[in-house]
């Protein structure tokens, strides 16, 4: 297999350029095992699962290649997961020959293209049904699902020049064109999607009416249109139930956009289809509709790990500040899609503090989604747990898995960027890649143990000396950090992209050291579950404490403010991880005795001292089921004063 290397192309209003995913490397550390096995193994059971499952059954059935009907009943969106394995996998062949996973991709997409209907319309619940077509936007996924036939063909286009499903996502694109817009249907998806595959998809082809498209549905939004039929009393009922107009993010028009709200993943692709839109077209109400929505986004609804959505029953965000523990939504999927958001904030505005927040999401609220092995999944994330919540192998709705597999697929190319002045480094793993700037190769080299420890050495190779810019990153959660080069110490505090700009010769050498001593963090006192409660953060990972590795039950461990931290590397334990081990007290609970309520003076006190362990949340779980808490009490959270601590890493 020859692997086509491909420029990216650049949009008009962009400030950072996104890199080839072919053009780096993961060479070694935390990541490469991720990257390596854990995500062929994910590959390969979620293949197992799609076909156990009739997903890949429903294509044949359509087709007339299928003898029996699926025998599993399916929702209409559940096409979309095959198309996001199949973009997972276009990712992972633009860095592997892999025969294996591009035998069966071309097996599946050979199934795909043979259900296609003649006019281009292509989605098996309503297969050769032309009445139903359309007919039902708020709740039949159809241009949902559209949107990830196409970005999954975009992906295996771009990485093995694929040609057969490209087409045919060509030819659903056209056909939704003719059948939407100003001359056509009004209607727009109840779950955005589309937005963000057109423009990509214009990107890809260069071909306008995509991107006016995709404007057109951004457009569409804020006007009523997305309501069920009301004849349709089941759907009717439950659009109501749900949160109407808000939960379809269809409350307001995106341009009058001021807080963040609704369907947690719907609202977060919608965001990511509207910066896309700015990307191209330089609309400074859309970037600025943005800005208000982030700031309300992080400042009141976000959890501390990076993931979205609290309420249950709508998969939904709260109310500012609403952000329960253990009965956090926090899907797997909004993760990613906060993820894939602020990638594309970081791109139109070049600022550090997005960066932070996808790297946060990467470790916290993505990572813990999917197991050590690669064969279990959350699909909520909560933050805390009585002991009754484990990974299962896959889910009756199993967006979360093939979502996960696909981002981290595509992670090596959300590692550095390019743009007129430079190139740069947004995120800190042990990788190569090879970068063109001015028409001339720079190669960029980083060696580092990171998260695990803060040192990073980058290695600059110009092919030619040049003078250009090197970004790097100095993350919001970095206290002292410091830059080497040329025998200069920079001290430069973030979240900031630091610009070396110099005339580069072949090699040079750059130091980062980035402390990443644990500290303890406290939330917003209107997060009631989180009073007089602090989380322990260690560089970029949340730590919590899980049962099977302390003296107590989790829930009635203290620490102290000046809690004593110390930073161990544990090779055996959940494939190696930095653990801390915490100096604690153990609440007496014992003389509660059965009652619910005690008199205040009465209440247990902590007194005994324990030795408690922290691991990095994204591995709980791996070890079956368990009690686990993020947010533990701290003694004399408002009176001690003060915030000094040992600690020793």
């Amino acid at each position: 297999m020859v692997t086509r290397v491909v420029e990216v192309s650049r949009s008009p209003f962009a400030i950072v350029v996104p890199v080839p995913i072919e053009s780096v490397l993961v060479t070694a550390g935390f990541w490469r095992r991720w990257l390596g096995e854990t995500l062929r193994s994910a590959l390969f059971h979620q293949h197992r699962m799609l076909e156990e499952s009739d997903r890949i059954n429903r294509f044949r059935w359509v087709s007339g290649r299928a003898r029996e009907p699926p025998s599993h009943s399916l929702a209409p969106f559940d096409d979309s997961d095959v198309y996001k394995w199949l973009e997972a996998c276009g990712y992972f062949l633009a860095r592997s020959s892999d025969a294996e996973v591009r035998g069966i991709a071309e097996s599946i997409i050979d199934e795909i293209v043979s259900a296609q209907e003649p006019d281009g319309y292509l989605f098996t619940a309503h297969h050769r049904q032309p009445s139903k077509r359309w007919r039902n936007l708020t709740f039949d996924h159809e241009l949902y699902c559209a949107g990830h036939l196409i970005q999954a063909a975009i992906a295996l286009h771009r990485s093995v020049g694929e040609d057969r499903l490209f087409s045919a996502s060509l030819k659903l694109a056209d056909l939704i064109t003719r059948t939407f817009g100003p001359e056509g249907m009004a209607g727009v998806c109840g779950h955005p999607e589309i937005e963000m595959a057109l423009i990509e998809l214009y990107r890809e082809t260069g071909v306008e009416r995509y991107l006016r498209e995709a404007a057109f549905f951004v457009d569409a939004r804020g006007k009523g249109r997305l309501k069920p039929d009301p004849e349709d009393r089941l759907n009717s009922t439950l659009y109501q139930l749900l949160g109407g107009p808000e939960y379809f993010v269809d409350h307001a028009p995106v341009r009058e956009f001021s807080e963040i709200t609704g369907h947690a993943v719907r609202a977060l692709y919608l965001n990511c289809g509207v910066t896309d839109l700015y990307l191209e077209t330089g609309e400074e109400a859309l970037m600025a509709a943005m800005e208000r929505v982030w700031r309300n986004f992080v400042e009141r609804k976000m959890y501390v790990t990076g993931a979205a959505g609290s309420r249950y029953i709508s998969e939904s965000f709260g109310t500012d500040y609403e952000l329960p523990n253990e009965r956090a939504y926090a899907e797997t999927c909004a993760g990613v899609a906060n993820f894939m958001w602020n990638w594309r904030m970081l791109l139109a505005t070049g600022e550090a503090r997005f960066a932070d927040i996808m790297e946060l999401a990467l470790y916290n609220a993505i990572l813990p989604g999917i197991s050590l092995d690669g064969s279990r999944y959350f699909y909520m994330n909560p933050l805390e747990s009585s002991g009754g919540y484990s990974r299962e192998p896959w889910f009756r709705c199993a967006c979360c898995p093939p979502n996960v597999a696909r981002l981290l697929a595509s992670l090596p190319g959300y590692l550095y960027g390019v743009s007129d002045r430079g190139v740069w480094i947004h995120l800190y793993c042990s990788s190569s890649a090879s970068l063109v700037l001015d028409d001339a190769e720079v190669k960029i080299t980083q060696e580092t143990d990171y998260p695990w420890n803060g040192s990073v050495k980058v290695l600059v190779e110009p092919e030619q000396p040049s003078t250009f810019s090197l970004f790097l990153r100095i993350p919001g959660w970095s206290v002292g950090s410091r830059v080497k080069i040329d025998g200069r110490m920079l001290a430069p505090r973030g979240p900031y992209y630091l610009e070396v700009r110099r005339r580069w010769h072949s090699p040079s050498v750059v130091k980062i050291t980035l402390p990443v001593k644990p500290r303890l963090v406290a939330s917003h006192p209107y997060v009631r579950d989180n009073l007089s409660k602090a989380t322990i953060r260690r560089g970029p990972l949340i730590y919590c404490l899980e049962s099977i590795d302390n003296p107590v039950d989790p829930r009635e461990i203290v620490l102290a403010r000046r809690a004593t931290m110390v930073a161990r590397w544990k090779r055996d334990l959940l494939g190696g991880v930095v653990a801390l081990e915490l100096g604690a007290y153990a609440l007496d609970t014992g003389v509660l005795g059965p009652r619910l309520y005690i008199d205040l003076e009465k209440y247990p006190h902590a007194r005994r001292r324990i030795r408690a362990l922290a691991i990095p949340y994204y591995a709980w779980a791996n070890r079956g089921p368990s009690k686990m808490v993020i947010w533990v009490p701290v003694a004399d959270f408002f009176t001690s004063g003060g915030n000094r601590r040992r600690t020793r890493s």
